[in-house]
């Protein structure tokens, strides 16, 4: 074992593990405004697999409220040193990053690593015994191929900022990595979608959702996913007949993308990717190629076989050229991964012992083959498989999985907005029921327009007032897509659930406001507009600048204006009665 000491800020850093065999030679190659990258260079005398290896160090816990990660959820307290388990970081599972915030959501200390395809194990943890956090970065867990060279980066960040920007400067410095760049994002990724999957899940019938989309374009929505339910007559919501992927449910597939099309809107299908059924032809093919049978869905593919991800890129490369659809959703990326009954050893027939290595080939290969046939083809990929290494093969990023509950899809766009850069980033599909009061059912809405709203109801059933407020909240998230996607966002109060949130460009201001909170106007902009994201009717804004006069206009969640007059935006603070998941409007006179 070998422990090695290297000066940081406050702290030393430690380098635990491997064998005499190897040596490591840690540098800082960059130093600027308290943010530091260290060079680690491992070098092995002789070839040889290497056992864990570990990077630590500690810092004190000054002024530490909580801990974020990329997909913690509601779960950003201090984490003591005997809870918990460390955070598992790999190519289709988060992402290398983590940051400790202070009680004014200001950053303390962030770190990262530029290894975002293999697995690491992260984490920071106090210590009680001495008030300090330990922080580390596993590698080598996986490691089954000898090594001869290997060079990673650590990115160290004490700077003072908010911790927003501490973790949207993380993810501007995994795009520079050449094997990190990330994919083009076409227009239609950042537009409103519809999704079957909440409200029909495998019962689909072609003339119904042929008049959903007819529906949906009227509401502003441009592009719908058909969900799981296409391929196969089974209704049991299981995966015994993935991997052979010919439709039998909408069976003249051709004709129905061509009826969609139709209607305005653009078409994507649902695959899960590293399925393949026990009842499909593909499972007789490459018997003896999953990396496990045992998975409680379905035995997984495994891609280290270049016949495997051929077999698969050709699948969706002939879905786009025969049926011309638009976009694919590629769904359980993450199941990819090492099972208890996984082949370790590499064998003549694999060209990757790693199957995170294994797995970037694959969407490499896939995203450069369905991009030469159609450049604006979009591929959504779902939370946890949002990472730096998925920017660069999907070009939309989902909310995990939340039906009904607007709060968790609110912190979870949050989350994936402030890594995801020019990515686009989605709300999970937006349901509630029918009898639902229509305030109530805009709580979804609104809770989700930081992010590209995805909708999962039948739009022929929903009350006339439910189409009314779908429309205005839609048609107001187009008006404002440039600076909703592109402008400067800042979630703030993590610990709270990002319960006030705004962005900014140009001179135009959005804040959306989820609690009795005090909502906070610190700049003079040419547009502020405040949406209400809940039940009760009141606003309470704190202005620190003299703005000048402003016209206040505020509307309900339909759409209809309530009230309309002139203030003086002053320092200090005021109050503006607005109806619930309601939205006010100041522009400047």
């Amino acid at each position: 074992m070998m422990t090695v000491n290297h000066t940081v800020p406050t702290t030393d850093i430690q380098i635990v593990g491997l064998s005499e065999n190897f040596k490591t030679h840690l540098h800082e190659v960059y130093s600027h405004n308290r943010v530091s990258i260290y060079e680690l260079n491992i070098t092995a005398v002789e070839p040889e697999i290497p056992t864990p290896l570990t990077i630590k160090w500690k810092i004190p816990a000054h002024n530490v409220k909580g801990l974020w990660k990329p997909t913690t959820d509601f779960a950003k307290r201090i984490q003591a040193d005997w809870e918990l388990k460390p955070m598992e970081s790999r190519i289709s599972i988060d992402s290398p990053v983590i940051s400790l915030f202070g009680n004014k959501d200001e950053n303390r200390h962030t770190f990262a690593c530029s290894n975002a395809i293999n697995k690491l194990e992260l984490d920071a943890v106090i210590r009680e015994e001495d008030d300090y956090f330990y922080c580390h970065i596993k590698m080598f867990a996986e490691r089954h191929s000898k090594l001869n060279q290997y060079n990673v980066q650590i990115r160290i960040d004490s700077g003072e900022k908010h911790f927003s920007e501490a973790i949207r400067e993380v993810s501007q410095w995994w795009e520079n990595y050449e094997n990190l760049a990330p994919a083009y994002v076409p227009e239609i990724a950042q537009t409103p979608l519809y999704s079957t999957w909440y409200q029909f899940h495998q019962d689909l019938e072609e003339n119904t959702l042929i008049e959903e989309c007819k529906l949906a374009y009227g509401l502003g929505y441009r592009s719908i996913v058909i969900d799981d339910g296409w391929q196969t007559n089974d209704n049991n919501r299981g995966y015994d007949y993935t991997g052979d992927w010919n439709p039998d449910r909408l069976s003249k597939t051709r004709e129905f993308v061509d009826n969609v099309h139709a209607t305005g809107m653009k078409v994507g299908f649902w695959y899960s990717v590293p399925f393949c059924g026990k009842k499909s032809e593909a499972y007789k093919r490459f018997k003896g190629k999953f990396l496990t049978e045992n998975h409680r869905w379905a035995p997984v593919f495994d891609p280290r076989y270049p016949e495997v991800r051929e077999y698969l890129i050709n699948i969706y490369k002939t879905a786009l050229i025969d049926w011309n659809l638009d976009g694919f959703k590629l769904d359980f990326i993450d199941d990819f991964k090492l099972y208890p009954d996984t082949l370790r050893e590499k064998n003549d027939e694999m060209d990757f012992h790693s199957i995170n290595e294994a797995v970037d080939r694959l969407l490499t290969d896939v995203m450069y083959t369905l991009r030469a046939i159609n450049p604006e083809v979009f591929i959504e990929f779902r939370q946890k498989y949002t990472g730096p290494a998925m920017r660069k093969y999907g070009n939309m990023f989902r909310a995990f999985d939340c039906p009904g509950d607007g709060v968790m899809n609110r912190v979870r766009i949050a989350d994936i907005k402030m890594l995801a850069g020019n990515t686009a980033v989605h709300s999970d599909m937006i349901t509630w029921h029918n009898d639902e009061t229509v305030e109530v059912a805009a709580l979804q809405l609104v809770n989700t327009l930081f992010g590209v709203p995805q909708i999962s109801v039948k739009l022929k059933n929903v009350p006339e007032n439910h189409l009314k407020m779908i429309k205005f909240y839609t048609n107001y998230w187009n008006i404002n897509k440039e600076t909703i996607t592109t402008g400067h966002f800042i979630p703030s109060r993590p610990l709270a659930n990002y319960p006030l949130q705004q962005v900014s460009k140009n001179g135009n201001l959005i804040i959306g406001v989820y609690d009795d909170h005090v909502v906070h106007i610190n700049e003079n902009a040419n547009t502020i507009d405040i949406l209400n994201g809940k039940l009760t009717t009141s606003v309470v804004v704190k202005s620190t600048v003299d703005a000048g006069e402003y016209s206040l206009t505020t509307f309900d969640c339909m759409g209809e204006k309530t009230n309309h007059y002139n203030i003086n935006l002053k320092q200090g603070l005021f109050e503006v009665e607005t109806p619930a998941c309601g939205l006010i409007q100041l522009k400047k006179i």
